[in-house]
């Protein structure tokens, strides 16, 4: 069995047999995936008049029905058990229907609080539920405690199915006594451990939701070392029963892609490794290693894996993340996590807290456990043409200077700004209202996730209704290097060398650039672009950042809700194709653009180390949400040690220059048009999109083509 690598370097062989054939029948052949796409749903037939129910009744009954009913799934040689089996909970579905009809979706760009249930078990979490309860006065509150109590006993049920279902089972006698103690109370060592939080990951999938898992190494660490230590386990041991969480995470993958065009692993099941905890100590530990081991040798990208990098980072571990990047697949990405941390401690929060950051499943940075996080992106580009610019219809309008035109443009990002906080907030209150008069709105029933999110249980509140610790919308400024060009090109060639009159270019645009393709080749190859080291163009791109993120600053305190910036497009480059117009900076009608914060494809001509000069020149901290940069490698570049060497300078240069999170995929674009003409060669062929991976095959053409073009090598 071979897995599939980009490198000459073959992956390197440490699991037993039978675990790389689990993996090889998990990855390469969907078996489970398929599984569980054949069940598609849990329908309740037997409750009358269900539609008249109160919505959160029908969840509590559709969440039973669930587990009740459900198939149990025991995978050939598993080591750790449990599994979410209903193919709707893949479309970010509660998969429970009624006369055919689903009721709830689900919930999703979140990291769950793991680390109570390893500590307590559901027995603790039941008796915390039932002390609040008691000490409640309100009784708006007390069906989300009834809610919750139901919850649990609907996960213990399903415990208990497993349980039953296991001790039928001879062969599996090791896996029924591991989980006869985990997750109903702590675990006790790391077996218990893993398999506690594979079971609590898998029933939260179970009920529709997609979570994200953060800082596993810090979750399982001190388990892992206690063992060693005692004698319990090697690490060759460990690495087994860990691999097999990363194989069983591989149980919603079908070959065939979601229904956004997006790939087939984009289920926000993102991971952390290292960085340092609030006493400054570096946690990296036996764990880290484990899992960078196995995601060497299978390659599974289902989980993609953010490491957390400072100054102090080991060299050890920098070359480990190197070795693993270069088999491709975009698997593992980097923050520096000493902005990120200044970010956030600038943003108000907690050292405490900050220091112990996660992402919500994408890389959208969170307190894991704690926040109610959403996003609201929007194009800037689509700001500048339409809106600035007036759709190029108003050829009357002018503008006297740069300067005024750059200050037009952000007065429209302000309103844009300012329209997405008068919208989204309306969808979490009954009214626009200031913080003491707040009132949060009913919403979707979640009681699942509200019990590993704090302060649910505390507040008596769910999840989406004013349970989290933190509630945030985030806007999101897409379109950044496309936007930044756009006026730059006309900076360039109708202020400071007065090429075309203001008018008249806008005349040409209105006409997508017919009958003006020397001025088109001229603007395309004669102006130097964001992502090249030009100061005076990344200096445009520095100051809008500094605007947005002013702007959004402006409204904190305004609502309960945080309204932190971020810069993202997360593949929405393909969409927005199809409204843009003709692009100032040499672009027609309709092409697909940038992405995140990296450079227009195409106008990156100096390498990877201007693009991340240009990037790092903005105060990237002001962005608390995220900005993420991509950045593609020839796997040539990255043979052998000065490859190696390489990788690891780039990745400390790019904390050197404080920059915020960096996603590497090591690719060949001439591979990449293969597996799309002959796809049945390329199964397993991974790529980073964005924030997540995927295999290429199981993109839409539209997203393929954006790969292909992103990566393209000159």
């Amino acid at each position: 069995m071979e897995f599939y690598t980009l490198s000459k370097e073959p992956r390197p062989i440490r699991l037993s047999e039978e675990t790389r054939k689990f993996a090889y029948e998990s990855i390469y052949e969907h078996r489970y995936g398929l599984d569980t796409e054949s069940c598609n749903d849990v329908p309740i037939e037997d409750i009358e008049n269900f539609e008249t129910l109160p919505p959160l009744k029908q969840y509590d009954i559709s969440i039973l029905n669930i587990v009740l009913k459900a198939p149990l799934r025991i995978c050939e040689g598993e080591k750790i058990s449990g599994a979410a089996t209903l193919g709707v909970a893949i479309l970010h579905t509660v998969p429970a229907t009624y006369k055919g009809k689903s009721f709830f979706s689900s919930i999703s760009h979140l990291t769950t609080d793991f680390e109570t249930i390893l500590k307590i078990g559901y027995e603790g979490l039941r008796e915390k539920i039932k002390n609040y309860k008691e000490k409640c006065t309100d009784d708006f509150k007390l069906p989300f405690y009834e809610s919750l109590l139901h919850c649990v006993n609907c996960f213990e049920i399903w415990h208990e199915r497993y349980l039953e279902k296991l001790s039928e089972l001879p062969r599996y006698k090791k896996n029924y006594q591991n989980l006869l103690n985990v997750p109903r109370h702590g675990a006790k060592n790391f077996y218990e451990a893993v398999q506690s939080l594979w079971f609590t990951f898998s029933f939260i999938r179970l009920c529709g939701n997609w979570p994200g898992i953060g800082r596993i190494d810090v979750l399982l660490g001190d388990y892992l070392k206690k063992d060693l230590a005692a004698g319990i386990l090697t690490l060759d041991q460990a690495r087994e029963i860990l691999a097999h969480f990363f194989i069983k995470g591989c149980e919603w993958i079908t070959g065939k892609g979601d229904i956004g065009g997006g790939g087939d692993a984009n289920h926000y099941q993102n991971i952390i490794l290292s960085g340092t905890d609030e006493k400054g100590k570096d946690v990296t530990n036996e764990v880290t290693y484990l899992i960078l081991d196995i995601i060497e040798e299978l390659g599974i990208s289902e989980f993609p894996i953010s490491v957390r990098i400072n100054g102090n980072t080991d060299e050890k571990l920098l070359r480990r993340i190197s070795e693993v990047m270069r088999h491709g697949g975009g698997i593992i990405a980097i923050y520096n996590e000493e902005v990120v941390i200044k970010s956030l401690t600038d943003y108000k929060y907690s050292f405490f807290e900050a220091v112990n950051f996660a992402n919500d499943g994408c890389w959208e940075v969170q307190i894991p456990g704690k926040t109610h996080f959403s996003y609201i992106p929007f194009d800037a580009l689509a700001v500048l043409q339409k809106k600035t610019l007036q759709g190029y219809e108003n050829t009357n309008i002018t503008f006297d200077s740069f300067e005024e035109l750059y200050k037009n443009f952000i007065q429209d990002i302000n309103r844009q700004v300012q329209e997405i906080f008068n919208i989204y907030t309306k969808d979490f209150s009954d009214k626009n209202a200031p913080v003491q008069e707040w009132k949060w709105k009913s919403n979707i029933p979640c009681t699942v996730v509200s019990l590993f999110e704090n302060d649910c249980i505390k507040r008596g509140l769910s999840y989406i209704e004013g349970g989290a610790v933190y509630n945030v919308i985030s806007p999101h400024l897409g379109g950044l290097a496309d936007a930044v060009n756009s006026l730059y090109a006309i900076k360039k060639i109708v202020f400071d060398n007065k090429i075309i009159s203001f008018t008249d270019f806008l005349n040409v645009l209105k006409n997508n650039w017919e009958g003006n393709e020397d001025l088109r080749q001229y603007v395309l190859s004669s102006i130097t672009y964001y992502g090249n080291d030009n100061d005076e163009v990344d200096e445009i791109a520095a100051k809008l950042l500094d605007d947005f993120a002013a702007t959004c600053f402006s409204f904190n305190g305004k609502s309960p809700i945080m309204f932190p910036p971020g810069i993202s497009t997360f593949g929405r480059q393909t969409e927005w194709a199809e409204t843009r117009l003709a692009s100032p900076h040499g672009r027609k009608k309709g092409e697909i653009l940038s992405g995140n914060s990296s450079p227009t494809p195409g106008t990156d001509k100096k390498g990877a180390t201007a693009i991340i000069n240009s990037y790092c020149k903005a105060d990237l901290t002001k962005q608390v949400s995220g900005s993420a940069l991509d950045i593609s490698l020839l796997p040539s570049t990255v043979n052998g040690e000065n490859g190696l060497e390489a990788l690891s300078s780039l990745i400390k240069g790019f904390v050197a220059s404080k920059g915020f999170f960096l996603q590497i995929d090591i690719v060949d674009t001439k591979i990449l048009k293969l597996a799309k003409k002959h796809p049945e060669q390329y199964p397993t062929l991974s790529v980073r999109v964005s924030g997540w991976n995927a295999r290429f095959v199981t993109l839409s053409k539209e997203w393929q083509d954006m790969i292909i073009e992103r990566d393209l090598k000159e």
